[in-house]
């Protein structure tokens, strides 16, 4: 089980990274329901933190390291990226709060939270292929390379 959950989490990073790396849209530019995607995507990676914090030790940063690239990338303004802050810290005290040892019922709340994030991540990653940024023209499909 722990194997699923983690390349579950492994696809969540990809697609958070390809969203965030990609620079297609900042905050400021994005829907009001972009924006709270976002923000759900923000709980999550918080809540991922912490469920992978139980087994693997408070010393791993791994999405809270992801989260803080997200947050540089967005370029929201500042009450945004508050906003995107304290639902990744709200996330994180839900997680931590549920299961304080690892064990078979929080490698379940991982995955769940990891299913949850990748739904998050490819509804954005839609939204991002629908327009392209207002400043540049339409990337070239990866396909036809």
């Amino acid at each position: 089980m722990k194997r699923l959950s983690l390349n579950a989490l492994l696809a969540l990073s990809i697609l958070a990274g390809g969203l965030v790396a990609s620079g297609a849209a900042l905050a400021q530019d994005r829907s009001p329901a972009e924006r709270q995607t976002l923000l759900d995507l923000a709980f999550t990676l918080g809540e991922s933190h912490a469920l992978r914090q139980v087994c693997e030790g408070a010393g791993d940063q791994y999405w809270r390291a992801r989260m803080m690239r997200l947050t540089d990338l967005e370029k929201a303004d500042q009450a945004f990226d508050a906003q995107l802050r304290d639902r990744f810290n709200t996330g994180f005290a839900a997680g931590q709060g549920q299961f304080p040892e690892c064990g078979e019922a929080s490698l379940r709340a991982e995955q769940q939270a990891a299913r949850k994030g990748q739904a998050l991540a490819a509804k954005l990653a839609r939204s991002m292929r629908v327009r392209p940024p207002s400043d540049q023209a339409a990337p070239e499909s990866v396909a036809d390379n």
